[in-house]
C-alpha cells in the first residue's frame, strides 16, 4: 500500500520520535536532556556499553555514532523490529491517534498528480529567478538593493521576478510538458468559465517561492512594482498543494536552524521581515502569509518549540494584533507551551529596526518579550479606570472568565491564581493568605494619573497609594515619622549585628536613604565602629557618636517592633540576620532602579501618550507590585534562631 507524504508528515509531526524508540531503550540520565527533546540510550540496533545512540524530537530523527544507524519513526522500526514499512505506519498512526487511510487506487493517482506539481512549482520558481538577472528584472534587482537585499540572500531565498507578461510562465510550463489542467491546478494561471484565454496571475510583481516543511515550492507571493495595482502583494490560490493557513513562510529553514542551535522561533508580519532578519542574523523567523496567525500555524510553531515568540508592530493596530495571538492561544495552552509577544518600537517593522539600529536592537525586543499571562493583563487593565468596588470586582469577574477559557485544568488554575495575586497587587491590597502578615488588605488605591496627550485615558487609575506618590519602592508596611520599614530593617540589621560590617561595607555605604535622619546616623554607626570595632549592639550605641542619635535608634527600634520583624532585631541568630539583610539588600536595590524606570516611564508618558509609552508605563508598574510582593520571599529565617519564621 501506497502512503501520501502528507500523511506521512502529519503523523510523525504528532508522535516524537523518542516515543516510539522508548519502548527499546533507556535513556541516560546524564547526557539526556529531555525538557529539550535531546535523547541519547545505548544502542538497541549494534549492542553497546556506552550510549552513543542519539535522537531529537525536533528533527523527528536518530543517529548512532557508533554503527551509523539513522532514520525516522518508520526506520526504526522496520530495522529493531523487522517489521515491514506498512506496519510500521500504521504502528505510529495508531500512537498518533489518526485512522489508516483506506487502500484507494484514486488516492494513489492523486499522489502521483502531487509529484508531477511539485516539479512544475520548482520549475517555475527557476523560471522568475531567471527573469530577475534579465534585462526585464533590472527595475526589480535595483528595488532588492534598496531594500538593503544582497545576492546570497536572493539567491538563498530564490527570489525572482514576474515580467508584465500575461502568458510569460503559462508558455514556459506549457514548454516543459505540462497540460492546461496541470497549469490551472499550480494555480499559476487565473481561468474560470467567463475567461475566455486563462492568463499570469502574477505580472511585473518580484516573487518569493513559498515552500512547505519538506522544503519543495508550492506556491508563491509576489509583491507589485507598480502603484496602480489593487493589491501590492499577491499570494497564490488555494491548490491542491498550497493551504494558506497551514503553512508558514521559511518554516523548513528556521525550524533546521532552531533545532541545531537551540532557542525559539520568531514570528513576524511578511516575508521580508523573515528575509531581512535572515540577513541579519536571525535565521529562526518565519510568517504567516498575509493573514493573522492560525491555530494550524501556532500548532505547527509549538510542535518546534515550546515558547515561539510572536513578533508585532508597536503601534495600536499591532497591539489589537497582539491581542487577538493570544485570544486564539489561550484556550490551548498547555503545560510547558506558551507563546511570548514582542511589542516592536512604535512606527518600526524588524526590517526597519535592525536597517536603522542594528541587529542589537531587536535582540533587545525579542529578549523584553511578554508573556502570555503578562499580555493578558496589559489586555484587560491598559487604559481603563478602577475607581469604583463595582468596577473592580467586574475586573476580578473578567479575570476569571478569561482564565476558564484554558482548556488544559493545571495551567488553568496556575493562571487563576497568577491573576488573583495580581489584582491583589493592582489594588494595593494584600492576598488572603497573607493578612497575618501585616498587610492591610482594604487599601485600594485613591490616586489619579493623568495621561496629558494623545486622547488617553482620563481618571483615577487602579494604582496602590505607595505608587502614585512615587514611594511604593522606598516604603513598607509601616512607617513612623517618615522612615520606611525596608530603610530601617537595613539599619536595625547593622546596629544589632555589627559584624555584618565587615563584607558589607562597601553596600552599607552605598544605601541612598530617603530618611535623612538614617543618613545622618550611618556616619555616626561608621565612625563608632571605627573607633571600637564592637561585635555587640550595647557596645556599639554607647560610643558618643550614636549616643547623640539615640532619639533616631529609638525611631528605627519602633517600626521594627510594629512590623514584627524580629529577625532584623537582637533576637535573631547572626546567620539569620546576615541572611535576611542580604536578601532586603537586594530587594531595596531593584526596587531603587524600578523606581527610576518608573519615574522615567511617567515623564515619557507626559510627554507623550503614545500606546508604547502607555504599556511602558503599566509594564514597570506591575514589576513594581512584584517587587513590593517579593516582601513575602524574604522568609526561611529562623532556623538557627530557633524561631519560626516572619516575612519581610
Amino acid at each position: 500500500m501506497r502512503f501520501g507524504q502528507s500523511f506521512l508528515d502529519e503523523i510523525r509531526d504528532r508522535v516524537p520520535v523518542s516515543d516510539v524508540i522508548q519502548r527499546h531503550v533507556t535513556w541516560d540520565k546524564k547526557k539526556t536532556n529531555a525538557n529539550r527533546g535531546d535523547y541519547w540510550a545505548c544502542c538497541p540496533i549494534h549492542g553497546e556499553n556506552t550510549p552513543s545512540f542519539h535522537c531529537e524530537d525536533k528533527k523527528g530523527r536518530y543517529y548512532c555514532f557508533g554503527c551509523g544507524a539513522s532514520g525516522d519513526h518508520f526506520r526504526f522500526l522496520t530495522e529493531v523490529e523487522g517489521i515491514s514499512f506498512p506496519e510500521a505506519v500504521e504502528r505510529v498512526a495508531g500512537m498518533a491517534g489518526i485512522a489508516m487511510p483506506s487502500p484507494d487506487p484514486e488516492a494513489e493517482k492523486r499522489e502521483e498528480k502531487r509529484k508531477t506539481l511539485y516539479e512544475y512549482m520548482d520549475m517555475a520558481a527557476s523560471y522568475y529567478e531567471e527573469q530577475l538577472q534579465l534585462q526585464g528584472g533590472a527595475v526589480a534587482r535595483a528595488y532588492l538593493r534598496d531594500r538593503g537585499l544582497n545576492a546570497s540572500t536572493v539567491n538563498k531565498f530564490r527570489l525572482g521576478f514576474a515580467p508584465n507578461n500575461r502568458s510569460g510562465v503559462k508558455e514556459f510550463l506549457a514548454s516543459k510538458g505540462a497540460t492546461k489542467e496541470q497549469i490551472e491546478a499550480t494555480g499559476m494561471v487565473v481561468f474560470g468559465e467567463d475567461i475566455a484565454v486563462s492568463y499570469d496571475r502574477f505580472r511585473d510583481r518580484i516573487m518569493f517561492p513559498i515552500e512547505d516543511q519538506q522544503g519543495r515550492v508550492i506556491a508563491f507571493g509576489g509583491r507589485a512594482m507598480s502603484a496602480d495595482v489593487p493589491a501590492k502583494y499577491l499570494n497564490s490560490p488555494e491548490t491542491e498543494l498550497f493551504h494558506k493557513g497551514d503553512i508558514l513562510f521559511n518554516f523548513k529553514r528556521a525550524r533546521s536552524v532552531q533545532a541545531k542551535q537551540g532557542g525559539t522561533l520568531i514570528a513576524v508580519e511578511g516575508y521580508m521581515d523573515v528575509i531581512a532578519l535572515d540577513q541579519a542574523g536571525f535565521a529562526n523567523a518565519v510568517a504567516p502569509l498575509g493573514t493573522a496567525l492560525t491555530e494550524n500555524q501556532l500548532a505547527k510553531l509549538w510542535r518546534a518549540t515550546d515558547e515561539p515568540v510572536l513578533c508585532f508592530d508597536g503601534d495600536k493596530a499591532g497591539l489589537r494584533a497582539a491581542f487577538r495571538g493570544l485570544e486564539m492561544a489561550l484556550s490551548e495552552l498547555k503545560p510547558g507551551k506558551s507563546v511570548r509577544f514582542a511589542m516592536l518600537p512604535d512606527g518600526l517593522d524588524p526590517d526597519d529596526l535592525v536597517k536603522k539600529q542594528g541587529p542589537e536592537a531587536f535582540k533587545d525586543v525579542i529578549a523584553a518579550a511578554k508573556s502570555a499571562a503578562d499580555m493578558l493583563w496589559l489586555r484587560e487593565t491598559g487604559g481603563q479606570t478602577f475607581d469604583t468596588p463595582e468596577r473592580r470586582a467586574k475586573l476580578e469577574q473578567t479575570m476569571r472568565e478569561v482564565t476558564n477559557q484554558i482548556s488544559d485544568e493545571s495551567v488553568r488554575r496556575h493562571y487563576g491564581q497568577d491573576m488573583r495575586e495580581r489584582v491583589a497587587m493592582f489594588f494595593g491590597t494584600a492576598p488572603a493568605s497573607n493578612s497575618r502578615s501585616g498587610g492591610n488588605k482594604n487599601n485600594y488605591g485613591n490616586n489619579s494619573y493623568n495621561r496629558s496627550k494623545g486622547g488617553g485615558v482620563k481618571g483615577r487609575i487602579a494604582v496602590s497609594s505607595q505608587l502614585a506618590n512615587s514611594r511604593m519602592t522606598k516604603t513598607g508596611i509601616v512607617n513612623v515619622s517618615d522612615m520606611s520599614v525596608r530603610e530601617a530593617a537595613l539599619m536595625s540589621a547593622i546596629i544589632c549585628h555589627p559584624d555584618i560590617l565587615v563584607d558589607s561595607f562597601d553596600t552599607f555605604m552605598s544605601f541612598e536613604f530617603d530618611n535623612k535622619s538614617l543618613r545622618d546616623l550611618r556616619s555616626a554607626v561608621i565612625e563608632a565602629h571605627g573607633e571600637t570595632a564592637a561585635r555587640l549592639r550595647a557596645d556599639l550605641v554607647q560610643h558618643p557618636a550614636l549616643v547623640a542619635y539615640a532619639h533616631v535608634i529609638d525611631q528605627v527600634d519602633k517600626v521594627i517592633s510594629r512590623s514584627r520583624l524580629w529577625v532584623f532585631t537582637e533576637e535573631a541568630a547572626f546567620e539569620d540576620a546576615l541572611s535576611a539583610f542580604e536578601q532586603a539588600v537586594q530587594l531595596y536595590q531593584r526596587a531603587r532602579g524600578l523606581n527610576k524606570d518608573l519615574k522615567a516611564a511617567e515623564d515619557a508618558l507626559a510627554l507623550d501618550g503614545s500606546e508604547a509609552n502607555w504599556a511602558r508605563f503599566q509594564d514597570i508598574q506591575l514589576q513594581v507590585r512584584r517587587t513590593q510582593g517579593l516582601d513575602a520571599l524574604v522568609e526561611g529565617f529562623g532556623v538557627s534562631s530557633g524561631r519560626p519564621s516572619r516575612n519581610f
